[in-house]
């Protein structure tokens, strides 16, 4: 079966469609979309980016001095982190922007490929992190006073994998909107 062509409907805004901000009497900045953040939506993207960001600052604050003895662990879940921040970081500067870019976007197909690719990087990173964290980093920190960079580097791929799973869950609700599921 062959699909026939897809038509993109963008729903024009009306007026004052309550974006922007309110100012004494009036509204400024209308073409930004603040509701889109406490939209379910905007509040799994706010999630991504917090989490991702969290563990990037981990990563960057306490494992750097033990990148060496965690190896290609560290700078893939780096790597990782780094790359999904960004990218989700840009959706929802696009999403905040233009409400326009919102339903197009989300109409297409990146979205669900995005996030399912982040899931699939998020978890296997994590569980390649816990193993070296285990094996390389463990051993120092039990015979090492104030020794941070295990019960840090443990929390990253902790949060890594609850940043998976968020993606993961974003990357269904990305495809059901794709297919038009409600």
């Amino acid at each position: 079966m062959t699909r026939g062509p897809t038509i993109v409907r963008v729903a024009p805004s009306a007026g004052h469609s309550g974006g922007g901000v309110k100012c004494c009497c009036c509204r400024c900045c209308e073409c930004i979309n603040f509701g889109y953040l406490t939209s379910q939506h905007g509040i799994i993207k706010l999630a991504e980016a917090m989490l991702g960001g969290l563990c990037q600052s981990l990563l960057v604050k306490y494992g750097m001095s033990e990148a060496s003895a965690m190896g290609s662990a560290f700078h893939s879940f780096l790597t990782t982190a780094s790359a999904c921040l960004l990218t989700t970081s840009l959706l929802i500067a696009c999403y905040v922007l233009s409400s326009n870019s919102q339903q197009l976007i989300r109409q297409s197909i990146f979205e669900f490929v995005f996030n399912a690719v982040a899931c699939f990087l998020y978890l296997s990173a994590s569980s390649y992190m816990g193993v070296a964290v285990n094996i390389y980093l463990y051993p120092k920190y039990l015979f090492t006073t104030m020794y941070a960079a295990y019960p840090a580097m443990t929390a990253v791929y902790y949060i890594g994998v609850v940043v998976g799973i968020v993606h993961g869950v974003d990357a269904y609700i990305s495809y059901k909107y794709h297919k038009g599921i409600r």
